[in-house]
């Protein structure tokens, strides 16, 4: 049994990890930046710098998934601003908690697939987790630096894991969710041409793939954490239209969409051909490896 400090835990994939960690028999003890409710929670204050380190060092591992809603007004110089400080901030403290206790837990460093950048304009190549950074959106810049503020844990010994996460699918939480809707009221259709990679992923998948990277004792670095065969936007929307039993005529021009997106247009209409290389390597076997697979996943009924 491990013990887990769990940043982030009230949030969609932290309630979800969580509730797998403690399925497996590990002991997970949740930071809240609230009044603690329990033993399993703690208080901490990562803007001030404030947290236990007794917990960290009693650790084994440590998990961040904390940091601000993704949607928002990408106009929005607040929301911009919030989303990468609480993200970069969050991380820089448990990871530099990490580097000075002694036992050094494993860090397990949430993170966006955005980092690649666009590859388009190089011909669209596979992207494992060597491939480099480009560009200078807004999501893949925030990337960057949420990664760099994990790297003090790993510098110091500990074992770092950088979660390199595609955008999750299930009903219940974006994207998926509003593009459910959106398909059911007869509005889904292609972003752009169409011709952009779409890197996604099965909650069960992502789930899986965090536990099993909690659980491994040697595997370290970034990990892509998509499903295996990144489809096009087109084939997203030809899959999510099937299973819905929906036309999927509608078009958004590229030009409408820079406009209206903001900061967010890149991610829409940037393509991101990504493979979990490292993932796979490490042992973690897919449920889910393809579009249909995992929309089929995600579109079911949670149990």
């Amino acid at each position: 049994m491990a013990q887990v400090l769990l940043a982030g835990a009230s949030g969609f994939l932290g309630t979800e990890l969580r509730g797998a960690l403690l399925g497996r028999g590990h002991a997970v003890t949740s930071l809240t930046r609230g009044e603690a409710r329990g033993t399993d929670q703690s208080t901490w204050d990562p803007y001030a710098g404030r947290i236990d380190r007794d917990l960290v060092e009693a650790a084994d591992v440590v998990v961040n998934l904390a940091g601000s809603p993704t949607l928002g007004n990408p106009h929005s110089e607040k929301w911009a601003r919030e989303l990468r400080e609480s993200r970069v901030i969050t991380t820089r403290v448990l990871a530099d908690a990490i580097a000075s206790s002694d036992r050094k837990p494993a860090f397990l460093a949430g993170n966006g697939i955005s980092f690649y950048g666009d590859h388009q304009d190089v011909g669209d190549p596979v992207l494992d987790e060597t491939a480099d950074s480009r560009g200078d959106a807004f999501l893949t810049s925030v990337t960057r630096g949420w990664q760099a503020a994990a790297e003090p844990a790993g510098e110091a010994g500990a074992r770092l894991c950088v979660l390199r996460t595609a955008p999750v699918m299930d009903r219940r939480s974006a994207p998926l969710k509003e593009q459910r809707l959106l398909f059911l009221a007869g509005l889904g259709g292609r972003l752009g041409d169409g011709s952009q990679r779409m890197p996604m992923i099965s909650l069960r998948d992502w789930v899986g793939a965090a536990v099993h990277l909690a659980e491994d004792e040697v595997a370290s670095g970034p990990f892509n954490l998509c499903c295996p065969q990144t489809p096009t936007n087109a084939e997203f929307t030809e899959a999510l239209a099937q299973q819905l039993h929906r036309p999927s005529f509608a078009t958004v021009p590229a030009f409408v969409l820079r406009t209206a997106a903001g900061r967010m247009a890149p991610e829409l209409l940037g393509s991101l051909n990504v493979v979990p290389a490292a993932l796979e390597a490490s042992g973690y076997v897919f449920r889910d490896p393809d579009v249909s697979a995992v929309l089929q996943a995600g579109l079911s009924q949670p149990t």
